[in-house]
C-alpha cells in the first residue's frame, strides 16, 4: 500500500473542497433547510466569514420563517461554532453593535437572532441599526456618531464592515433583503430527522472544522483578493455583489463546488425575486400578463382583470379592491399615466402598451419563449420609398390623445393610400398604414395627385386627385389585439 493510500488526509489540491464538504455535512446533521441549494449557500457563507478581508463586500445571511420553531436559532448556534469571533446577539442595541464591529483586528461575526423585534411591524423605527447593517455590507462602510460627555462631543467614524447572519419571523426591510442570501425556514415535517444537538458534545467538533476552514482560508486569501468569478446568466447588479464572494470561494475550493455554487445562486436569487418583489413590480408583471399583446385597454377592463387574478392582492388591497386612483398612483412612480384611448370606436380613459413598454423592459425579466418555438426571423430591410413629399388631405388622422386599435389588413393586400405604391411587409407588420416618408410629408397649398406606378415623383397637375384603393374587409377583433392571425403568421 502506498503512503498516499495509507493517509487519511485529502490530497492538497482537494483541501478546499473537502473543507467545504465537512462544513456542509456538519450543518446537515443538525439543521433542516428547504433545499440542497440552501445547504450549499450556508456552507459558502460560513467559509466566507474567514475571508471577508479579501473582498469588497460581504453578503448578509437571513433565516426567515412564518412561524417560530422552524430552526432559525439552531442554524445560528451551529454557525457560531464555524465562524471567527462570533457574537450571538439578541435584541442588541446599536451602540453595542457599533463598538463590537468597529475593531478591524477582531473582526466580529454578528449572529443576530430575533431580528423581527428590531424590524417587525410592532417594533419602533430602528434607523440607526438598519443603517449599520446596510453600511457594513461594504468594506468602505462607516457609521458616524458623536462620542463624549456633555458639550465635549467629537464625531467618530465607526467601521461597520462585518459579516452578519440574522434569524427572525416574517420579513425584513427591502434594503437588507437585497443584500442578503435568504433561507426560508420551515418547521420539520414528520419524516425529516436530524441529530439532537448538544453543545458539550458537538461544540468541540464544530470548532475544529471552523479552525480547519480558517487554516485553508489563509492559503487562498491572496489569490481571492484578485478573483473575479464568472456570474451565472442573469445575475447582475446587487445579486452579483451578494454572490461574488461565495462564487469566488467555490472556485478556489474546486471539485464540484463551482457548479453547485452557481446552481444555488440561480435558485436562491430567483426565489428572492419572486418572494421579495414590491407591490409596484407585481402590478407591472400582472399588467403585462393582462395586456397579452393588446395595444391599449380601458381602465375599467384592467381593474376587472386584476381583481379576477388568483393569488393576487388586487381584489383585497388593505381591505378594499384596487380602484382607478390607486392604479394611477402605483403606475405614476414608473412615469406611466392614464390617457384617453379609443378601442372599437369607443373612447375612454385607459393605458397604452407603448407607455408601459419601458417599465416592463426595465423592471421585469424578458418573457420566456414557448417551449419548442422556432427562432424569430430576422426583420426585413425597410424599403426605400420614392413617394412625393406631400400628403393628400383626404387621408384620415386619429383623434389627438386617442389610440385606434382596430385590426390592420393583411400586409399582402395593403397599398400605401398616399402614394399608391405597395407597402413593405416589415412596415405593415409593425402596424403602419403608409410609408414613413408619406406620413411626414407636407400637403401643398394647391393640392396634388397620385403618380402612376414607376413615374417620377414630380408635382402633378391640380386636377388629379388622390384615390385610396379599396381595402378588403377584415374581421373585427374586439379584444384590442394588434392584428389578425394572418399578420402574425407573416411576421
Amino acid at each position: 500500500m502506498s503512503t498516499l493510500d495509507a493517509s487519511t488526509d485529502p490530497p492538497p489540491a482537494n483541501v478546499g473542497a473537502h473543507t467545504l464538504d465537512d462544513i456542509r455535512a456538519f450543518i446537515r446533521r443538525f439543521c433542516i433547510f428547504p433545499s440542497p441549494a440552501a445547504y450549499d449557500a450556508v456552507t459558502l457563507w460560513a467559509a466566507h466569514t474567514h475571508l471577508i478581508d479579501a473582498f469588497e463586500s460581504t453578503p448578509r445571511l437571513a433565516f426567515l420563517s412564518p412561524e417560530p420553531g422552524s430552526g432559525k436559532t439552531r442554524a445560528l448556534e451551529i454557525l457560531e461554532l464555524l465562524v471567527p469571533n462570533p457574537m450571538l446577539a439578541v435584541n442588541a442595541t446599536p451602540a453595542a453593535l457599533f463598538r463590537s464591529v468597529a475593531d478591524p483586528a477582531l473582526r466580529r461575526t454578528v449572529l443576530f437572532d430575533e431580528i423581527d423585534t428590531i424590524f417587525g411591524p410592532k417594533a419602533k423605527d430602528n434607523e440607526e441599526l438598519r443603517g449599520l447593517l446596510n453600511a457594513g455590507h461594504r468594506r468602505s462602510g462607516v457609521a458616524y456618531r458623536c462620542v463624549g460627555e456633555g458639550t465635549n462631543q467629537a464625531v467618530v467614524a465607526f467601521p461597520a464592515y462585518a459579516a452578519v447572519a440574522m434569524g427572525g419571523l416574517g420579513n425584513l426591510p427591502d434594503t437588507i433583503l437585497t443584500r442578503s442570501v435568504i433561507i426560508h425556514m420551515r418547521r420539520r415535517a414528520p419524516g425529516e430527522q436530524i441529530e439532537p444537538y448538544r453543545e458539550r458534545r458537538h461544540g468541540r467538533e464544530g470548532r475544529k472544522i471552523g479552525t480547519a476552514c480558517a487554516d485553508w482560508a489563509k492559503t487562498v486569501a491572496d489569490a481571492l483578493a484578485d478573483a473575479w468569478p464568472e456570474m451565472p446568466e442573469g445575475i447582475t447588479d446587487r445579486p452579483a455583489d451578494v454572490w461574488e464572494p461565495l462564487l469566488a470561494i467555490a472556485d478556489a475550493a474546486g471539485g464540484t463546488w463551482p457548479d453547485r455554487a452557481r446552481a444555488a445562486c440561480l435558485e436562491l436569487a430567483r426565489q428572492g425575486v419572486q418572494r421579495g418583489v414590491s407591490l409596484g413590480i407585481r402590478l407591472l408583471a400582472d399588467l403585462r400578463f393582462i395586456f397579452d399583446g393588446a395595444r391599449a385597454l380601458f381602465t375599467e377592463d384592467i381593474l376587472t382583470a386584476l381583481w379576477d387574478l388568483e393569488n393576487a392582492p388586487w381584489s383585497d388591497l388593505r381591505g378594499r379592491p384596487l380602484d382607478a386612483r390607486g392604479l394611477a398612483r402605483l403606475l405614476d412612480q414608473y412615469e406611466v399615466a392614464p390617457t384617453k384611448v379609443k378601442i372599437n370606436g369607443k373612447a375612454l380613459m385607459g393605458y397604452r402598451a407603448d407607455d408601459l413598454a419601458d417599465p416592463w423592459a426595465r423592471y421585469l425579466p424578458a418573457p420566456a419563449a414557448p417551449a419548442g418555438s422556432p427562432e424569430p426571423p430576422e426583420p426585413a430591410e425597410p424599403g426605400r420609398s420614392e413617394a412625393p413629399t406631400w400628403v393628400p388631405e383626404t387621408f384620415g388622422v386619429p383623434e389627438p390623445g386617442a389610440l385606434e386599435t382596430e385590426p390592420r389588413p393583411d400586409s399582402g393586400h395593403l397599398m400605401c393610400p398616399r402614394c399608391g405604391q405597395p407597402m413593405d411587409p416589415a412596415l405593415t407588420t409593425a402596424g403602419m398604414l403608409a410609408h414613413p416618408g408619406c406620413l411626414t410629408a407636407q400637403v401643398p397649398a394647391t393640392g396634388a395627385g397620385v403618380p402612376e406606378p414607376g413615374a417620377s415623383p414630380e408635382p402633378f397637375p391640380p386636377a388629379l386627385t388622390c384615390e385610396v384603393p379599396e381595402v378588403p374587409e377584415v374581421p373585427d377583433f374586439s379584444d384590442g389585439t394588434q392584428g389578425p392571425p394572418a399578420a402574425a403568421s407573416a411576421a
